[in-house]
C-alpha cells in the first residue's frame, strides 16, 4: 500500500488495538471471590451481557447526557451480579464496582492485540501520523498509557470525552480537528476497526477509507454484509501489517470500496 496517500489513520480500541486479558464474566468473577462473593462466571457473563446492552439503549455514550460514566458502569456491575439471584449487600457491591472501574484502567485487564505493537512500530517509521477514535468513556487515555500504546499517537478521540459516538460522521470530523493537520481531507484518512456498522460503514460513510479487523469467517461476513470489500478484512492487525509490507505499491482509497 502507498501510505504517502494517507495523511492520517486512526484506530478502534476494544477488540482492535486492545484485547481483553479474560472475559468480562471470569474478571468479574474473580473480584467478586475478593469480597467473599462467590458467582459461577458463566452466569456473569450472561447477565453482563445483557445488561451492556440494556443500558446502552438506556443511556447511550456511556450515560453521557444522564448518568455519568461511573454510575453507568456501576449499574451494570450491580445487575451483572444481583441477576444472579444472590442475596447481596449493597455496600459490598458497590465496592465490587469501584474496584472493577479502577481495573478496568489497567494491564490487569487489557493487553495489545495480535500484532498491534509490530504495525504501529511500522506506521511511525514511515511516518505516518496515527489517533484513536474510539467509543470509550474518559479512562481511555490513561487505559493506554497503563498497556504502553499511547506514545504512538497524536490523539486520542474517546465519545464520551467529545460527545458524539461511532458511527456519527461527527466523531471522524472531530478526529480531524484534533490531529491539527493542515487543510486534511476525509479520503486522506484510514480508519482501522473491528465492528461493521460502527467502524467500516461510519469511515465510509464520513468520506474516510476503512479497513475491517474480523477474525470470523470472511464468507459469513460477507453474508450479512454484501457491501464490505473483502479485499479490505483481515483477521488480525499482524495480517494487516503484512499487507502493506507485501503491497507497498497498491493504494487504498475510499473510491475503491
Amino acid at each position: 500500500m502507498n501510505l504517502s496517500r494517507f495523511r492520517l489513520i486512526t484506530f478502534d480500541v476494544t477488540d482492535t488495538l486492545l484485547k481483553f486479558r479474560s472475559a468480562p464474566g471470569k474478571q468479574y468473577g474473580e473480584v467478586g471471590a475478593m469480597y467473599g462473593v462467590l458467582v459461577d462466571s458463566n452466569s456473569l457473563s450472561a447477565n453482563f451481557k445483557s445488561h451492556w446492552h440494556k443500558m446502552n439503549a438506556e443511556h447511550p455514550n456511556f450515560g453521557k447526557n444522564s448518568l455519568g460514566w461511573q454510575s453507568w458502569w456501576k449499574q451494570i456491575v450491580v445487575g451483572t451480579f444481583k441477576d444472579s439471584k444472590i442475596d447481596l449487600d449493597d455496600r459490598k457491591l458497590d465496592s465490587i464496582a469501584s474496584h472493577l472501574i479502577e481495573l478496568y484502567e489497567t494491564s490487569m485487564c487489557w493487553q495489545p492485540s495480535y500484532g498491534a505493537l509490530g504495525l504501529l512500530s511500522y506506521l511511525r517509521h514511515r511516518g505516518v501520523p496515527m489517533g484513536v477514535i474510539s467509543n470509550f468513556d474518559p479512562r481511555l487515555d490513561s487505559t493506554l498509557i497503563n498497556t504502553k500504546l499511547r506514545h504512538y499517537f497524536k490523539f486520542v478521540t474517546a465519545s464520551y470525552d467529545v460527545g458524539v459516538a461511532k458511527p456519527s460522521q461527527g466523531i471522524f470530523e472531530k478526529a480531524m480537528e484534533m490531529s491539527e493537520i493542515n487543510d486534511i481531507k476525509p479520503e486522506e484518512c484510514l480508519h482501522v476497526g473491528n465492528t461493521v456498522l460502527l467502524d467500516y460503514v461510519g469511515a465510509r460513510k464520513s468520506g474516510w477509507s476503512a479497513v475491517l479487523i474480523h477474525d470470523k469467517d470472511l464468507k459469513k461476513v460477507k453474508e450479512k454484509y454484501p457491501f464490505v470489500d473483502g479485499n479490505y478484512v483481515f483477521p488480525s492487525l499482524y495480517e494487516l501489517h503484512r499487507y502493506f509490507l507485501e503491497n507497498n505499491d497498491v493504494k487504498l482509497s475510499a473510491q475503491s470500496f
